[in-house]
């Protein structure tokens, strides 16, 4: 199981960096991209922070300024690989509170998942945000990348 989210970990830091790459080199980046790719990082965060039983420090929706994208994006992804690599059991039960303050309970390797699941939807709505503001969105296909 380790091996299964070191890979989707890996998979999921590379779009993110192309993302992060590609919106520094651009003369503007879309509002909506920028309020997304926030979300993308803070939620990583707060599911990181949720995992090892911590405060978390950023808001749902909090927006960071792009130039500091690259740090918050490399320490989520220290952080999760930590996680991983620290797991003695991906079904142990991770109880938390929601951002709208409600108690759940999900296995660690369902947390997980999400995380990649959840960046996954968001830059997709990101491509999408970039097409209609006459950018063209970086290809950033799974099966693209294994290969």
């Amino acid at each position: 199981m380790n091996a299964f989210f070191n890979q989707l970990f890996d998979y999921n830091f590379f779009c993110n960096k192309k993302l992060i790459e590609t919106c520094i080199a651009l003369d503007h980046v879309p509002k909506k991209s920028i309020t997304l790719f926030s979300h993308v990082l803070n939620a990583h965060h707060i599911w990181n922070a949720r995992m090892e039983n911590k405060a978390s420090t950023y808001d749902v929706f909090q927006t960071h300024a792009i130039e500091n994208w690259k740090d918050i994006h490399d320490e989520n992804q220290r952080n999760s690989f930590d996680i991983i690599t620290q797991a003695e059991d991906f079904e142990k039960r991770i109880n938390y509170i929601s951002s709208e303050g409600r108690p759940y309970t999900n296995t660690l390797k369902d947390i997980l998942f999400h995380i990649i699941n959840h960046s996954t939807h968001h830059r997709g709505q990101i491509a999408l945000d970039f097409r209609q503001n006459k950018h063209q969105p970086q290809s950033l296909d799974y099966i693209s990348y294994k290969r």
